[in-house]
């Protein structure tokens, strides 16, 4: 009696299983690599010396590397990362707010000179002192809303 033996792997469907989750680990492997050396480029307490002895660890012996860094810095990799983060995110709110502010000579050139539009259209000044008045504001030089144009 020859009974024929099968094994899980001859079953088209869990070949396919192993297939994929090798795939994955082998991906997971990467992006753990590729973070560490990241963070040890990213670690300002590392000095030079350090940073290549880690390098070369992780690149010459790429398993037991990244698990030696795992257990000895792995701690604070995800502080690391996380200051990083809060550093861009304070970058990027003083870049918008800067920019938001402005110098406020545009935006108040721009509102000068709509009120003077209107001073001219309800007849309160002529038509050469607003060319002057125009000119002023467009010089730098703001007249106040409601003071005397400059003659």
């Amino acid at each position: 009696m020859t009974a024929q033996t099968y094994l899980a792997y001859d079953f088209p469907l869990l070949s396919a299983f192993w297939t994929v989750f090798w795939v994955f680990l082998w991906i997971m492997w990467f992006v753990l690599l590729f973070r560490i050396v990241v963070d040890i480029f990213r670690d300002d307490s590392m000095g030079g010396w350090a940073k290549a002895g880690w390098l070369v660890f992780v690149c010459v012996l790429p398993f037991l590397g990244v698990f030696i860094y795992v257990i000895a810095r792995g701690k604070n990799m995800g502080r690391r990362e996380a200051a990083q983060a809060r550093a861009q995110q304070e970058a990027f709110e003083s870049y918008v707010r800067e920019t938001a502010k402005g110098d406020g000579t545009r935006s108040g050139s721009v509102d000068e000179l709509a009120r003077l539009s209107e001073i001219r259209a309800r007849g309160d000044i002529t038509d050469e002192e607003f060319r002057r008045a125009k000119e002023l504001v467009l010089a730098g030089g703001h007249p106040s809303p409601g003071g005397p144009v400059p003659r």
